[in-house]
């Protein structure tokens, strides 16, 4: 039986094959990576590239793009999938030199590209031509240098915080020819979920322009996990990303990730708990997200915000009882988890059901108090509306692109942990707006408690001397040199990916995030494009975000 953590085999010969025919001279070396095989290509032939293996290959899925200084030169990497098959996965690397770190945008082929080569522009210094707005993403424009680059003065003092001269009480002013007025939204305001400021342009009272401006809580998380050891010291740093209720899922993330660029096997048993404790999460997730989605589009306090932090409270403690913390879990280990269920176990399985038992009547309550409520329903049906297509033009996933009709749920397509053992079923909904995102959470939710309950069954009658919690790791970990990956799982926002490049040492040299909510919000914009405020409000939380997973 699978535990799911054997490393997916790369491509077939032929289908290799048929990818090096497809570039022909444009591939001018192999970088075969972990888990895809990787084609280097020049700097000026990334869009024929891309668009070739979009159109005529059917890689319709840009979830990551990775870029990293080395001794010799700069390097972008495209992490490519396809929606239908993310197993199916290809890495173009196109790498640039040092004294001119320059190549063609991949923005014109795949729209989530923007805010992904802006980032890699920010930290790392490398430029993208054709790219229809390159400036800084989660640094303030006046940042003096790039934190990811070799020669970066991590001493030089960052002391200017507006542009220079620049009067921060400029009056304001109206143009007779215009009728737009520009207002911000945020970024200190309950219903942005975070600190998140929306640059917002008005026509009359209808939305011309939005620019979400991100970064006021970026923690340089990617460098800190850089300077940490594979084993011990990386594996608290996930559940500060999205520290709301995903941290479980987060710590999955990376466990993947290492696990199979070091070719750890983790048991059977421990599969089975990581995947019992990981949907709990996913439960507590949803149940913040809908009781925050109720209050942000009508005002509902009293009913269903309190109910559904009631109900995420119990699932919190049965969480605590298994990890010994509420929030920063830290339960997760490298080749399993840190420690077997709680004592006695009767007691931690009771409490468990008891919530299970309970749940199917609190959903049937929450569909009265909010998806019948004509209120809400006038609030979200036919507002924030995303197309299929579009959402995977903006590389989104989880439930905001499955409440646009995308199938793609890793859990199933790219199976890990022990879900291809059990049976459940991903939800989608063909509504593609605000209310089909809504719909899509509730019902993930009775999905989540399925996988539980059976996880539970299994956990109750295994045999107590084959209980093992961890595989045998070395104490120290050192992958092979230049060895890459990029593994992802399903979290309760959609794909959190992590790309781990091996130095040779106990820390990576590269360690990149791939944040769902960094590419769901990309979307916000196509969204909210000729509707009114509240249905941007409206909009914006119904994707759900984590500004702590934005940022990173």
């Amino acid at each position: 039986m699978s535990t799911g953590t054997e490393p997916v085999p790369k491509e077939a010969p032929e289908e290799v094959d048929e990818l090096a025919e497809l570039l022909g001279s444009r591939a001018i070396a192999r970088d075969d990576h972990v888990n895809a095989p990787g084609f280097v290509v020049n700097p000026r032939d990334v869009q024929d590239v891309l668009f070739d293996l979009l159109e005529e290959a059917g890689y319709d899925h840009c979830s990551c793009v990775t870029a990293q200084q080395y001794e010799d030169r700069f390097e972008t990497i495209y992490h490519l999938k396809k929606y239908a098959d993310p197993t199916d996965e290809v890495s173009i690397v196109v790498p640039t030199p040092l004294d001119e770190p320059v190549s063609q945008s991949a923005e014109p082929v795949y729209r989530t590209a923007d805010w992904h080569e802006r980032e890699a522009y920010d930290l790392v210094g490398i430029e993208y031509e054709d790219h229809p707005d390159l400036r800084r993403i989660l640094l303030p424009e006046t940042w003096q240098g790039h934190p990811l680059s070799a020669d970066y003065n991590q001493e030089k003092p960052q002391v200017v915080t507006l542009s220079e001269h620049a009067n921060p009480l400029e009056p304001d002013h109206e143009d007779p020819e215009s009728d737009t007025m520009f207002l911000n939204v945020g970024p200190h305001h309950p219903a942005t979920h975070g600190v998140l400021h929306v640059k917002t342009v008005l026509d009359g009272e209808t939305i011309a322009h939005i620019e979400p401006d991100i970064g006021y809580l970026h923690r340089c998380e990617e460098q800190m996990c850089q300077q940490g050891t594979y084993r011990h010291q990386i594996m608290p740093y996930p559940d500060r990303w999205d520290y709301v209720s995903s941290g479980l899922l987060n710590e999955w993330a990376y466990a993947r990730a290492i696990e199979d660029l070091a070719e750890i096997e983790v048991p059977e048993y421990a599969q089975i708990v990581r995947t019992l404790g990981s949907e709990l999460c996913r439960i507590a997730s949803h149940m913040l997200a809908l009781g925050t989605f109720a209050l942000d589009v009508y005002g509902e306090f009293t009913a269903t915000f309190m109910y559904t932090f009631r109900d995420r409270e119990l699932v919190q403690d049965i969480l605590e009882d298994l990890t010994g913390q509420r929030m920063m879990f830290n339960y997760f280990r490298v080749g399993g988890v840190a420690w077997d269920l709680p004592e006695p176990r009767e007691e931690f399985f009771d409490q468990t059901r008891d919530f299970l038992d309970e749940l199917p009547a609190k959903v049937a309550e929450y569909n009265d108090l909010i998806t019948t409520n004509e209120i809400f329903q006038t609030r979200c049906i036919d507002t924030g509306v995303l197309e299929p297509d579009v959402a995977k033009d903006y590389g989104c996933t989880g439930p905001v692109a499955r409440g646009s009709g995308v199938d793609y749920d890793l859990r199933r397509d790219d199976p890990y942990g022990y879900y291809e053992n059990l049976e459940w079923d991903v939800v989608t909904r063909d509504g593609c707006d605000n209310y089909a995102r809504v719909l899509c959470r509730m019902e993930e939710v009775e999905e989540s408690a399925k996988i539980v309950e059976q996880c539970l069954d299994l956990l109750e009658e295994w045999p107590e001397d084959d209980r093992e919690v961890q595989a045998n790791v070395p104490r120290t970990l050192k992958p092979d040199a230049d060895a890459e990956i990029y593994r992802a799982v399903e979290a309760a926002k959609g794909e959190l990916g992590i790309y781990i490049r091996s130095d040779g040492t106990d820390k990576p040299g590269r360690f990149k995030i791939r944040s769902p909510c960094f590419s769901n919000l990309q979307a916000l914009e196509e969204m909210s494009q000729g509707e009114y405020i509240p249905d941007l409000i409206a909009s914006l939380g119904s994707l759900d975000i984590v500004l702590g997973e934005v940022d990173r």
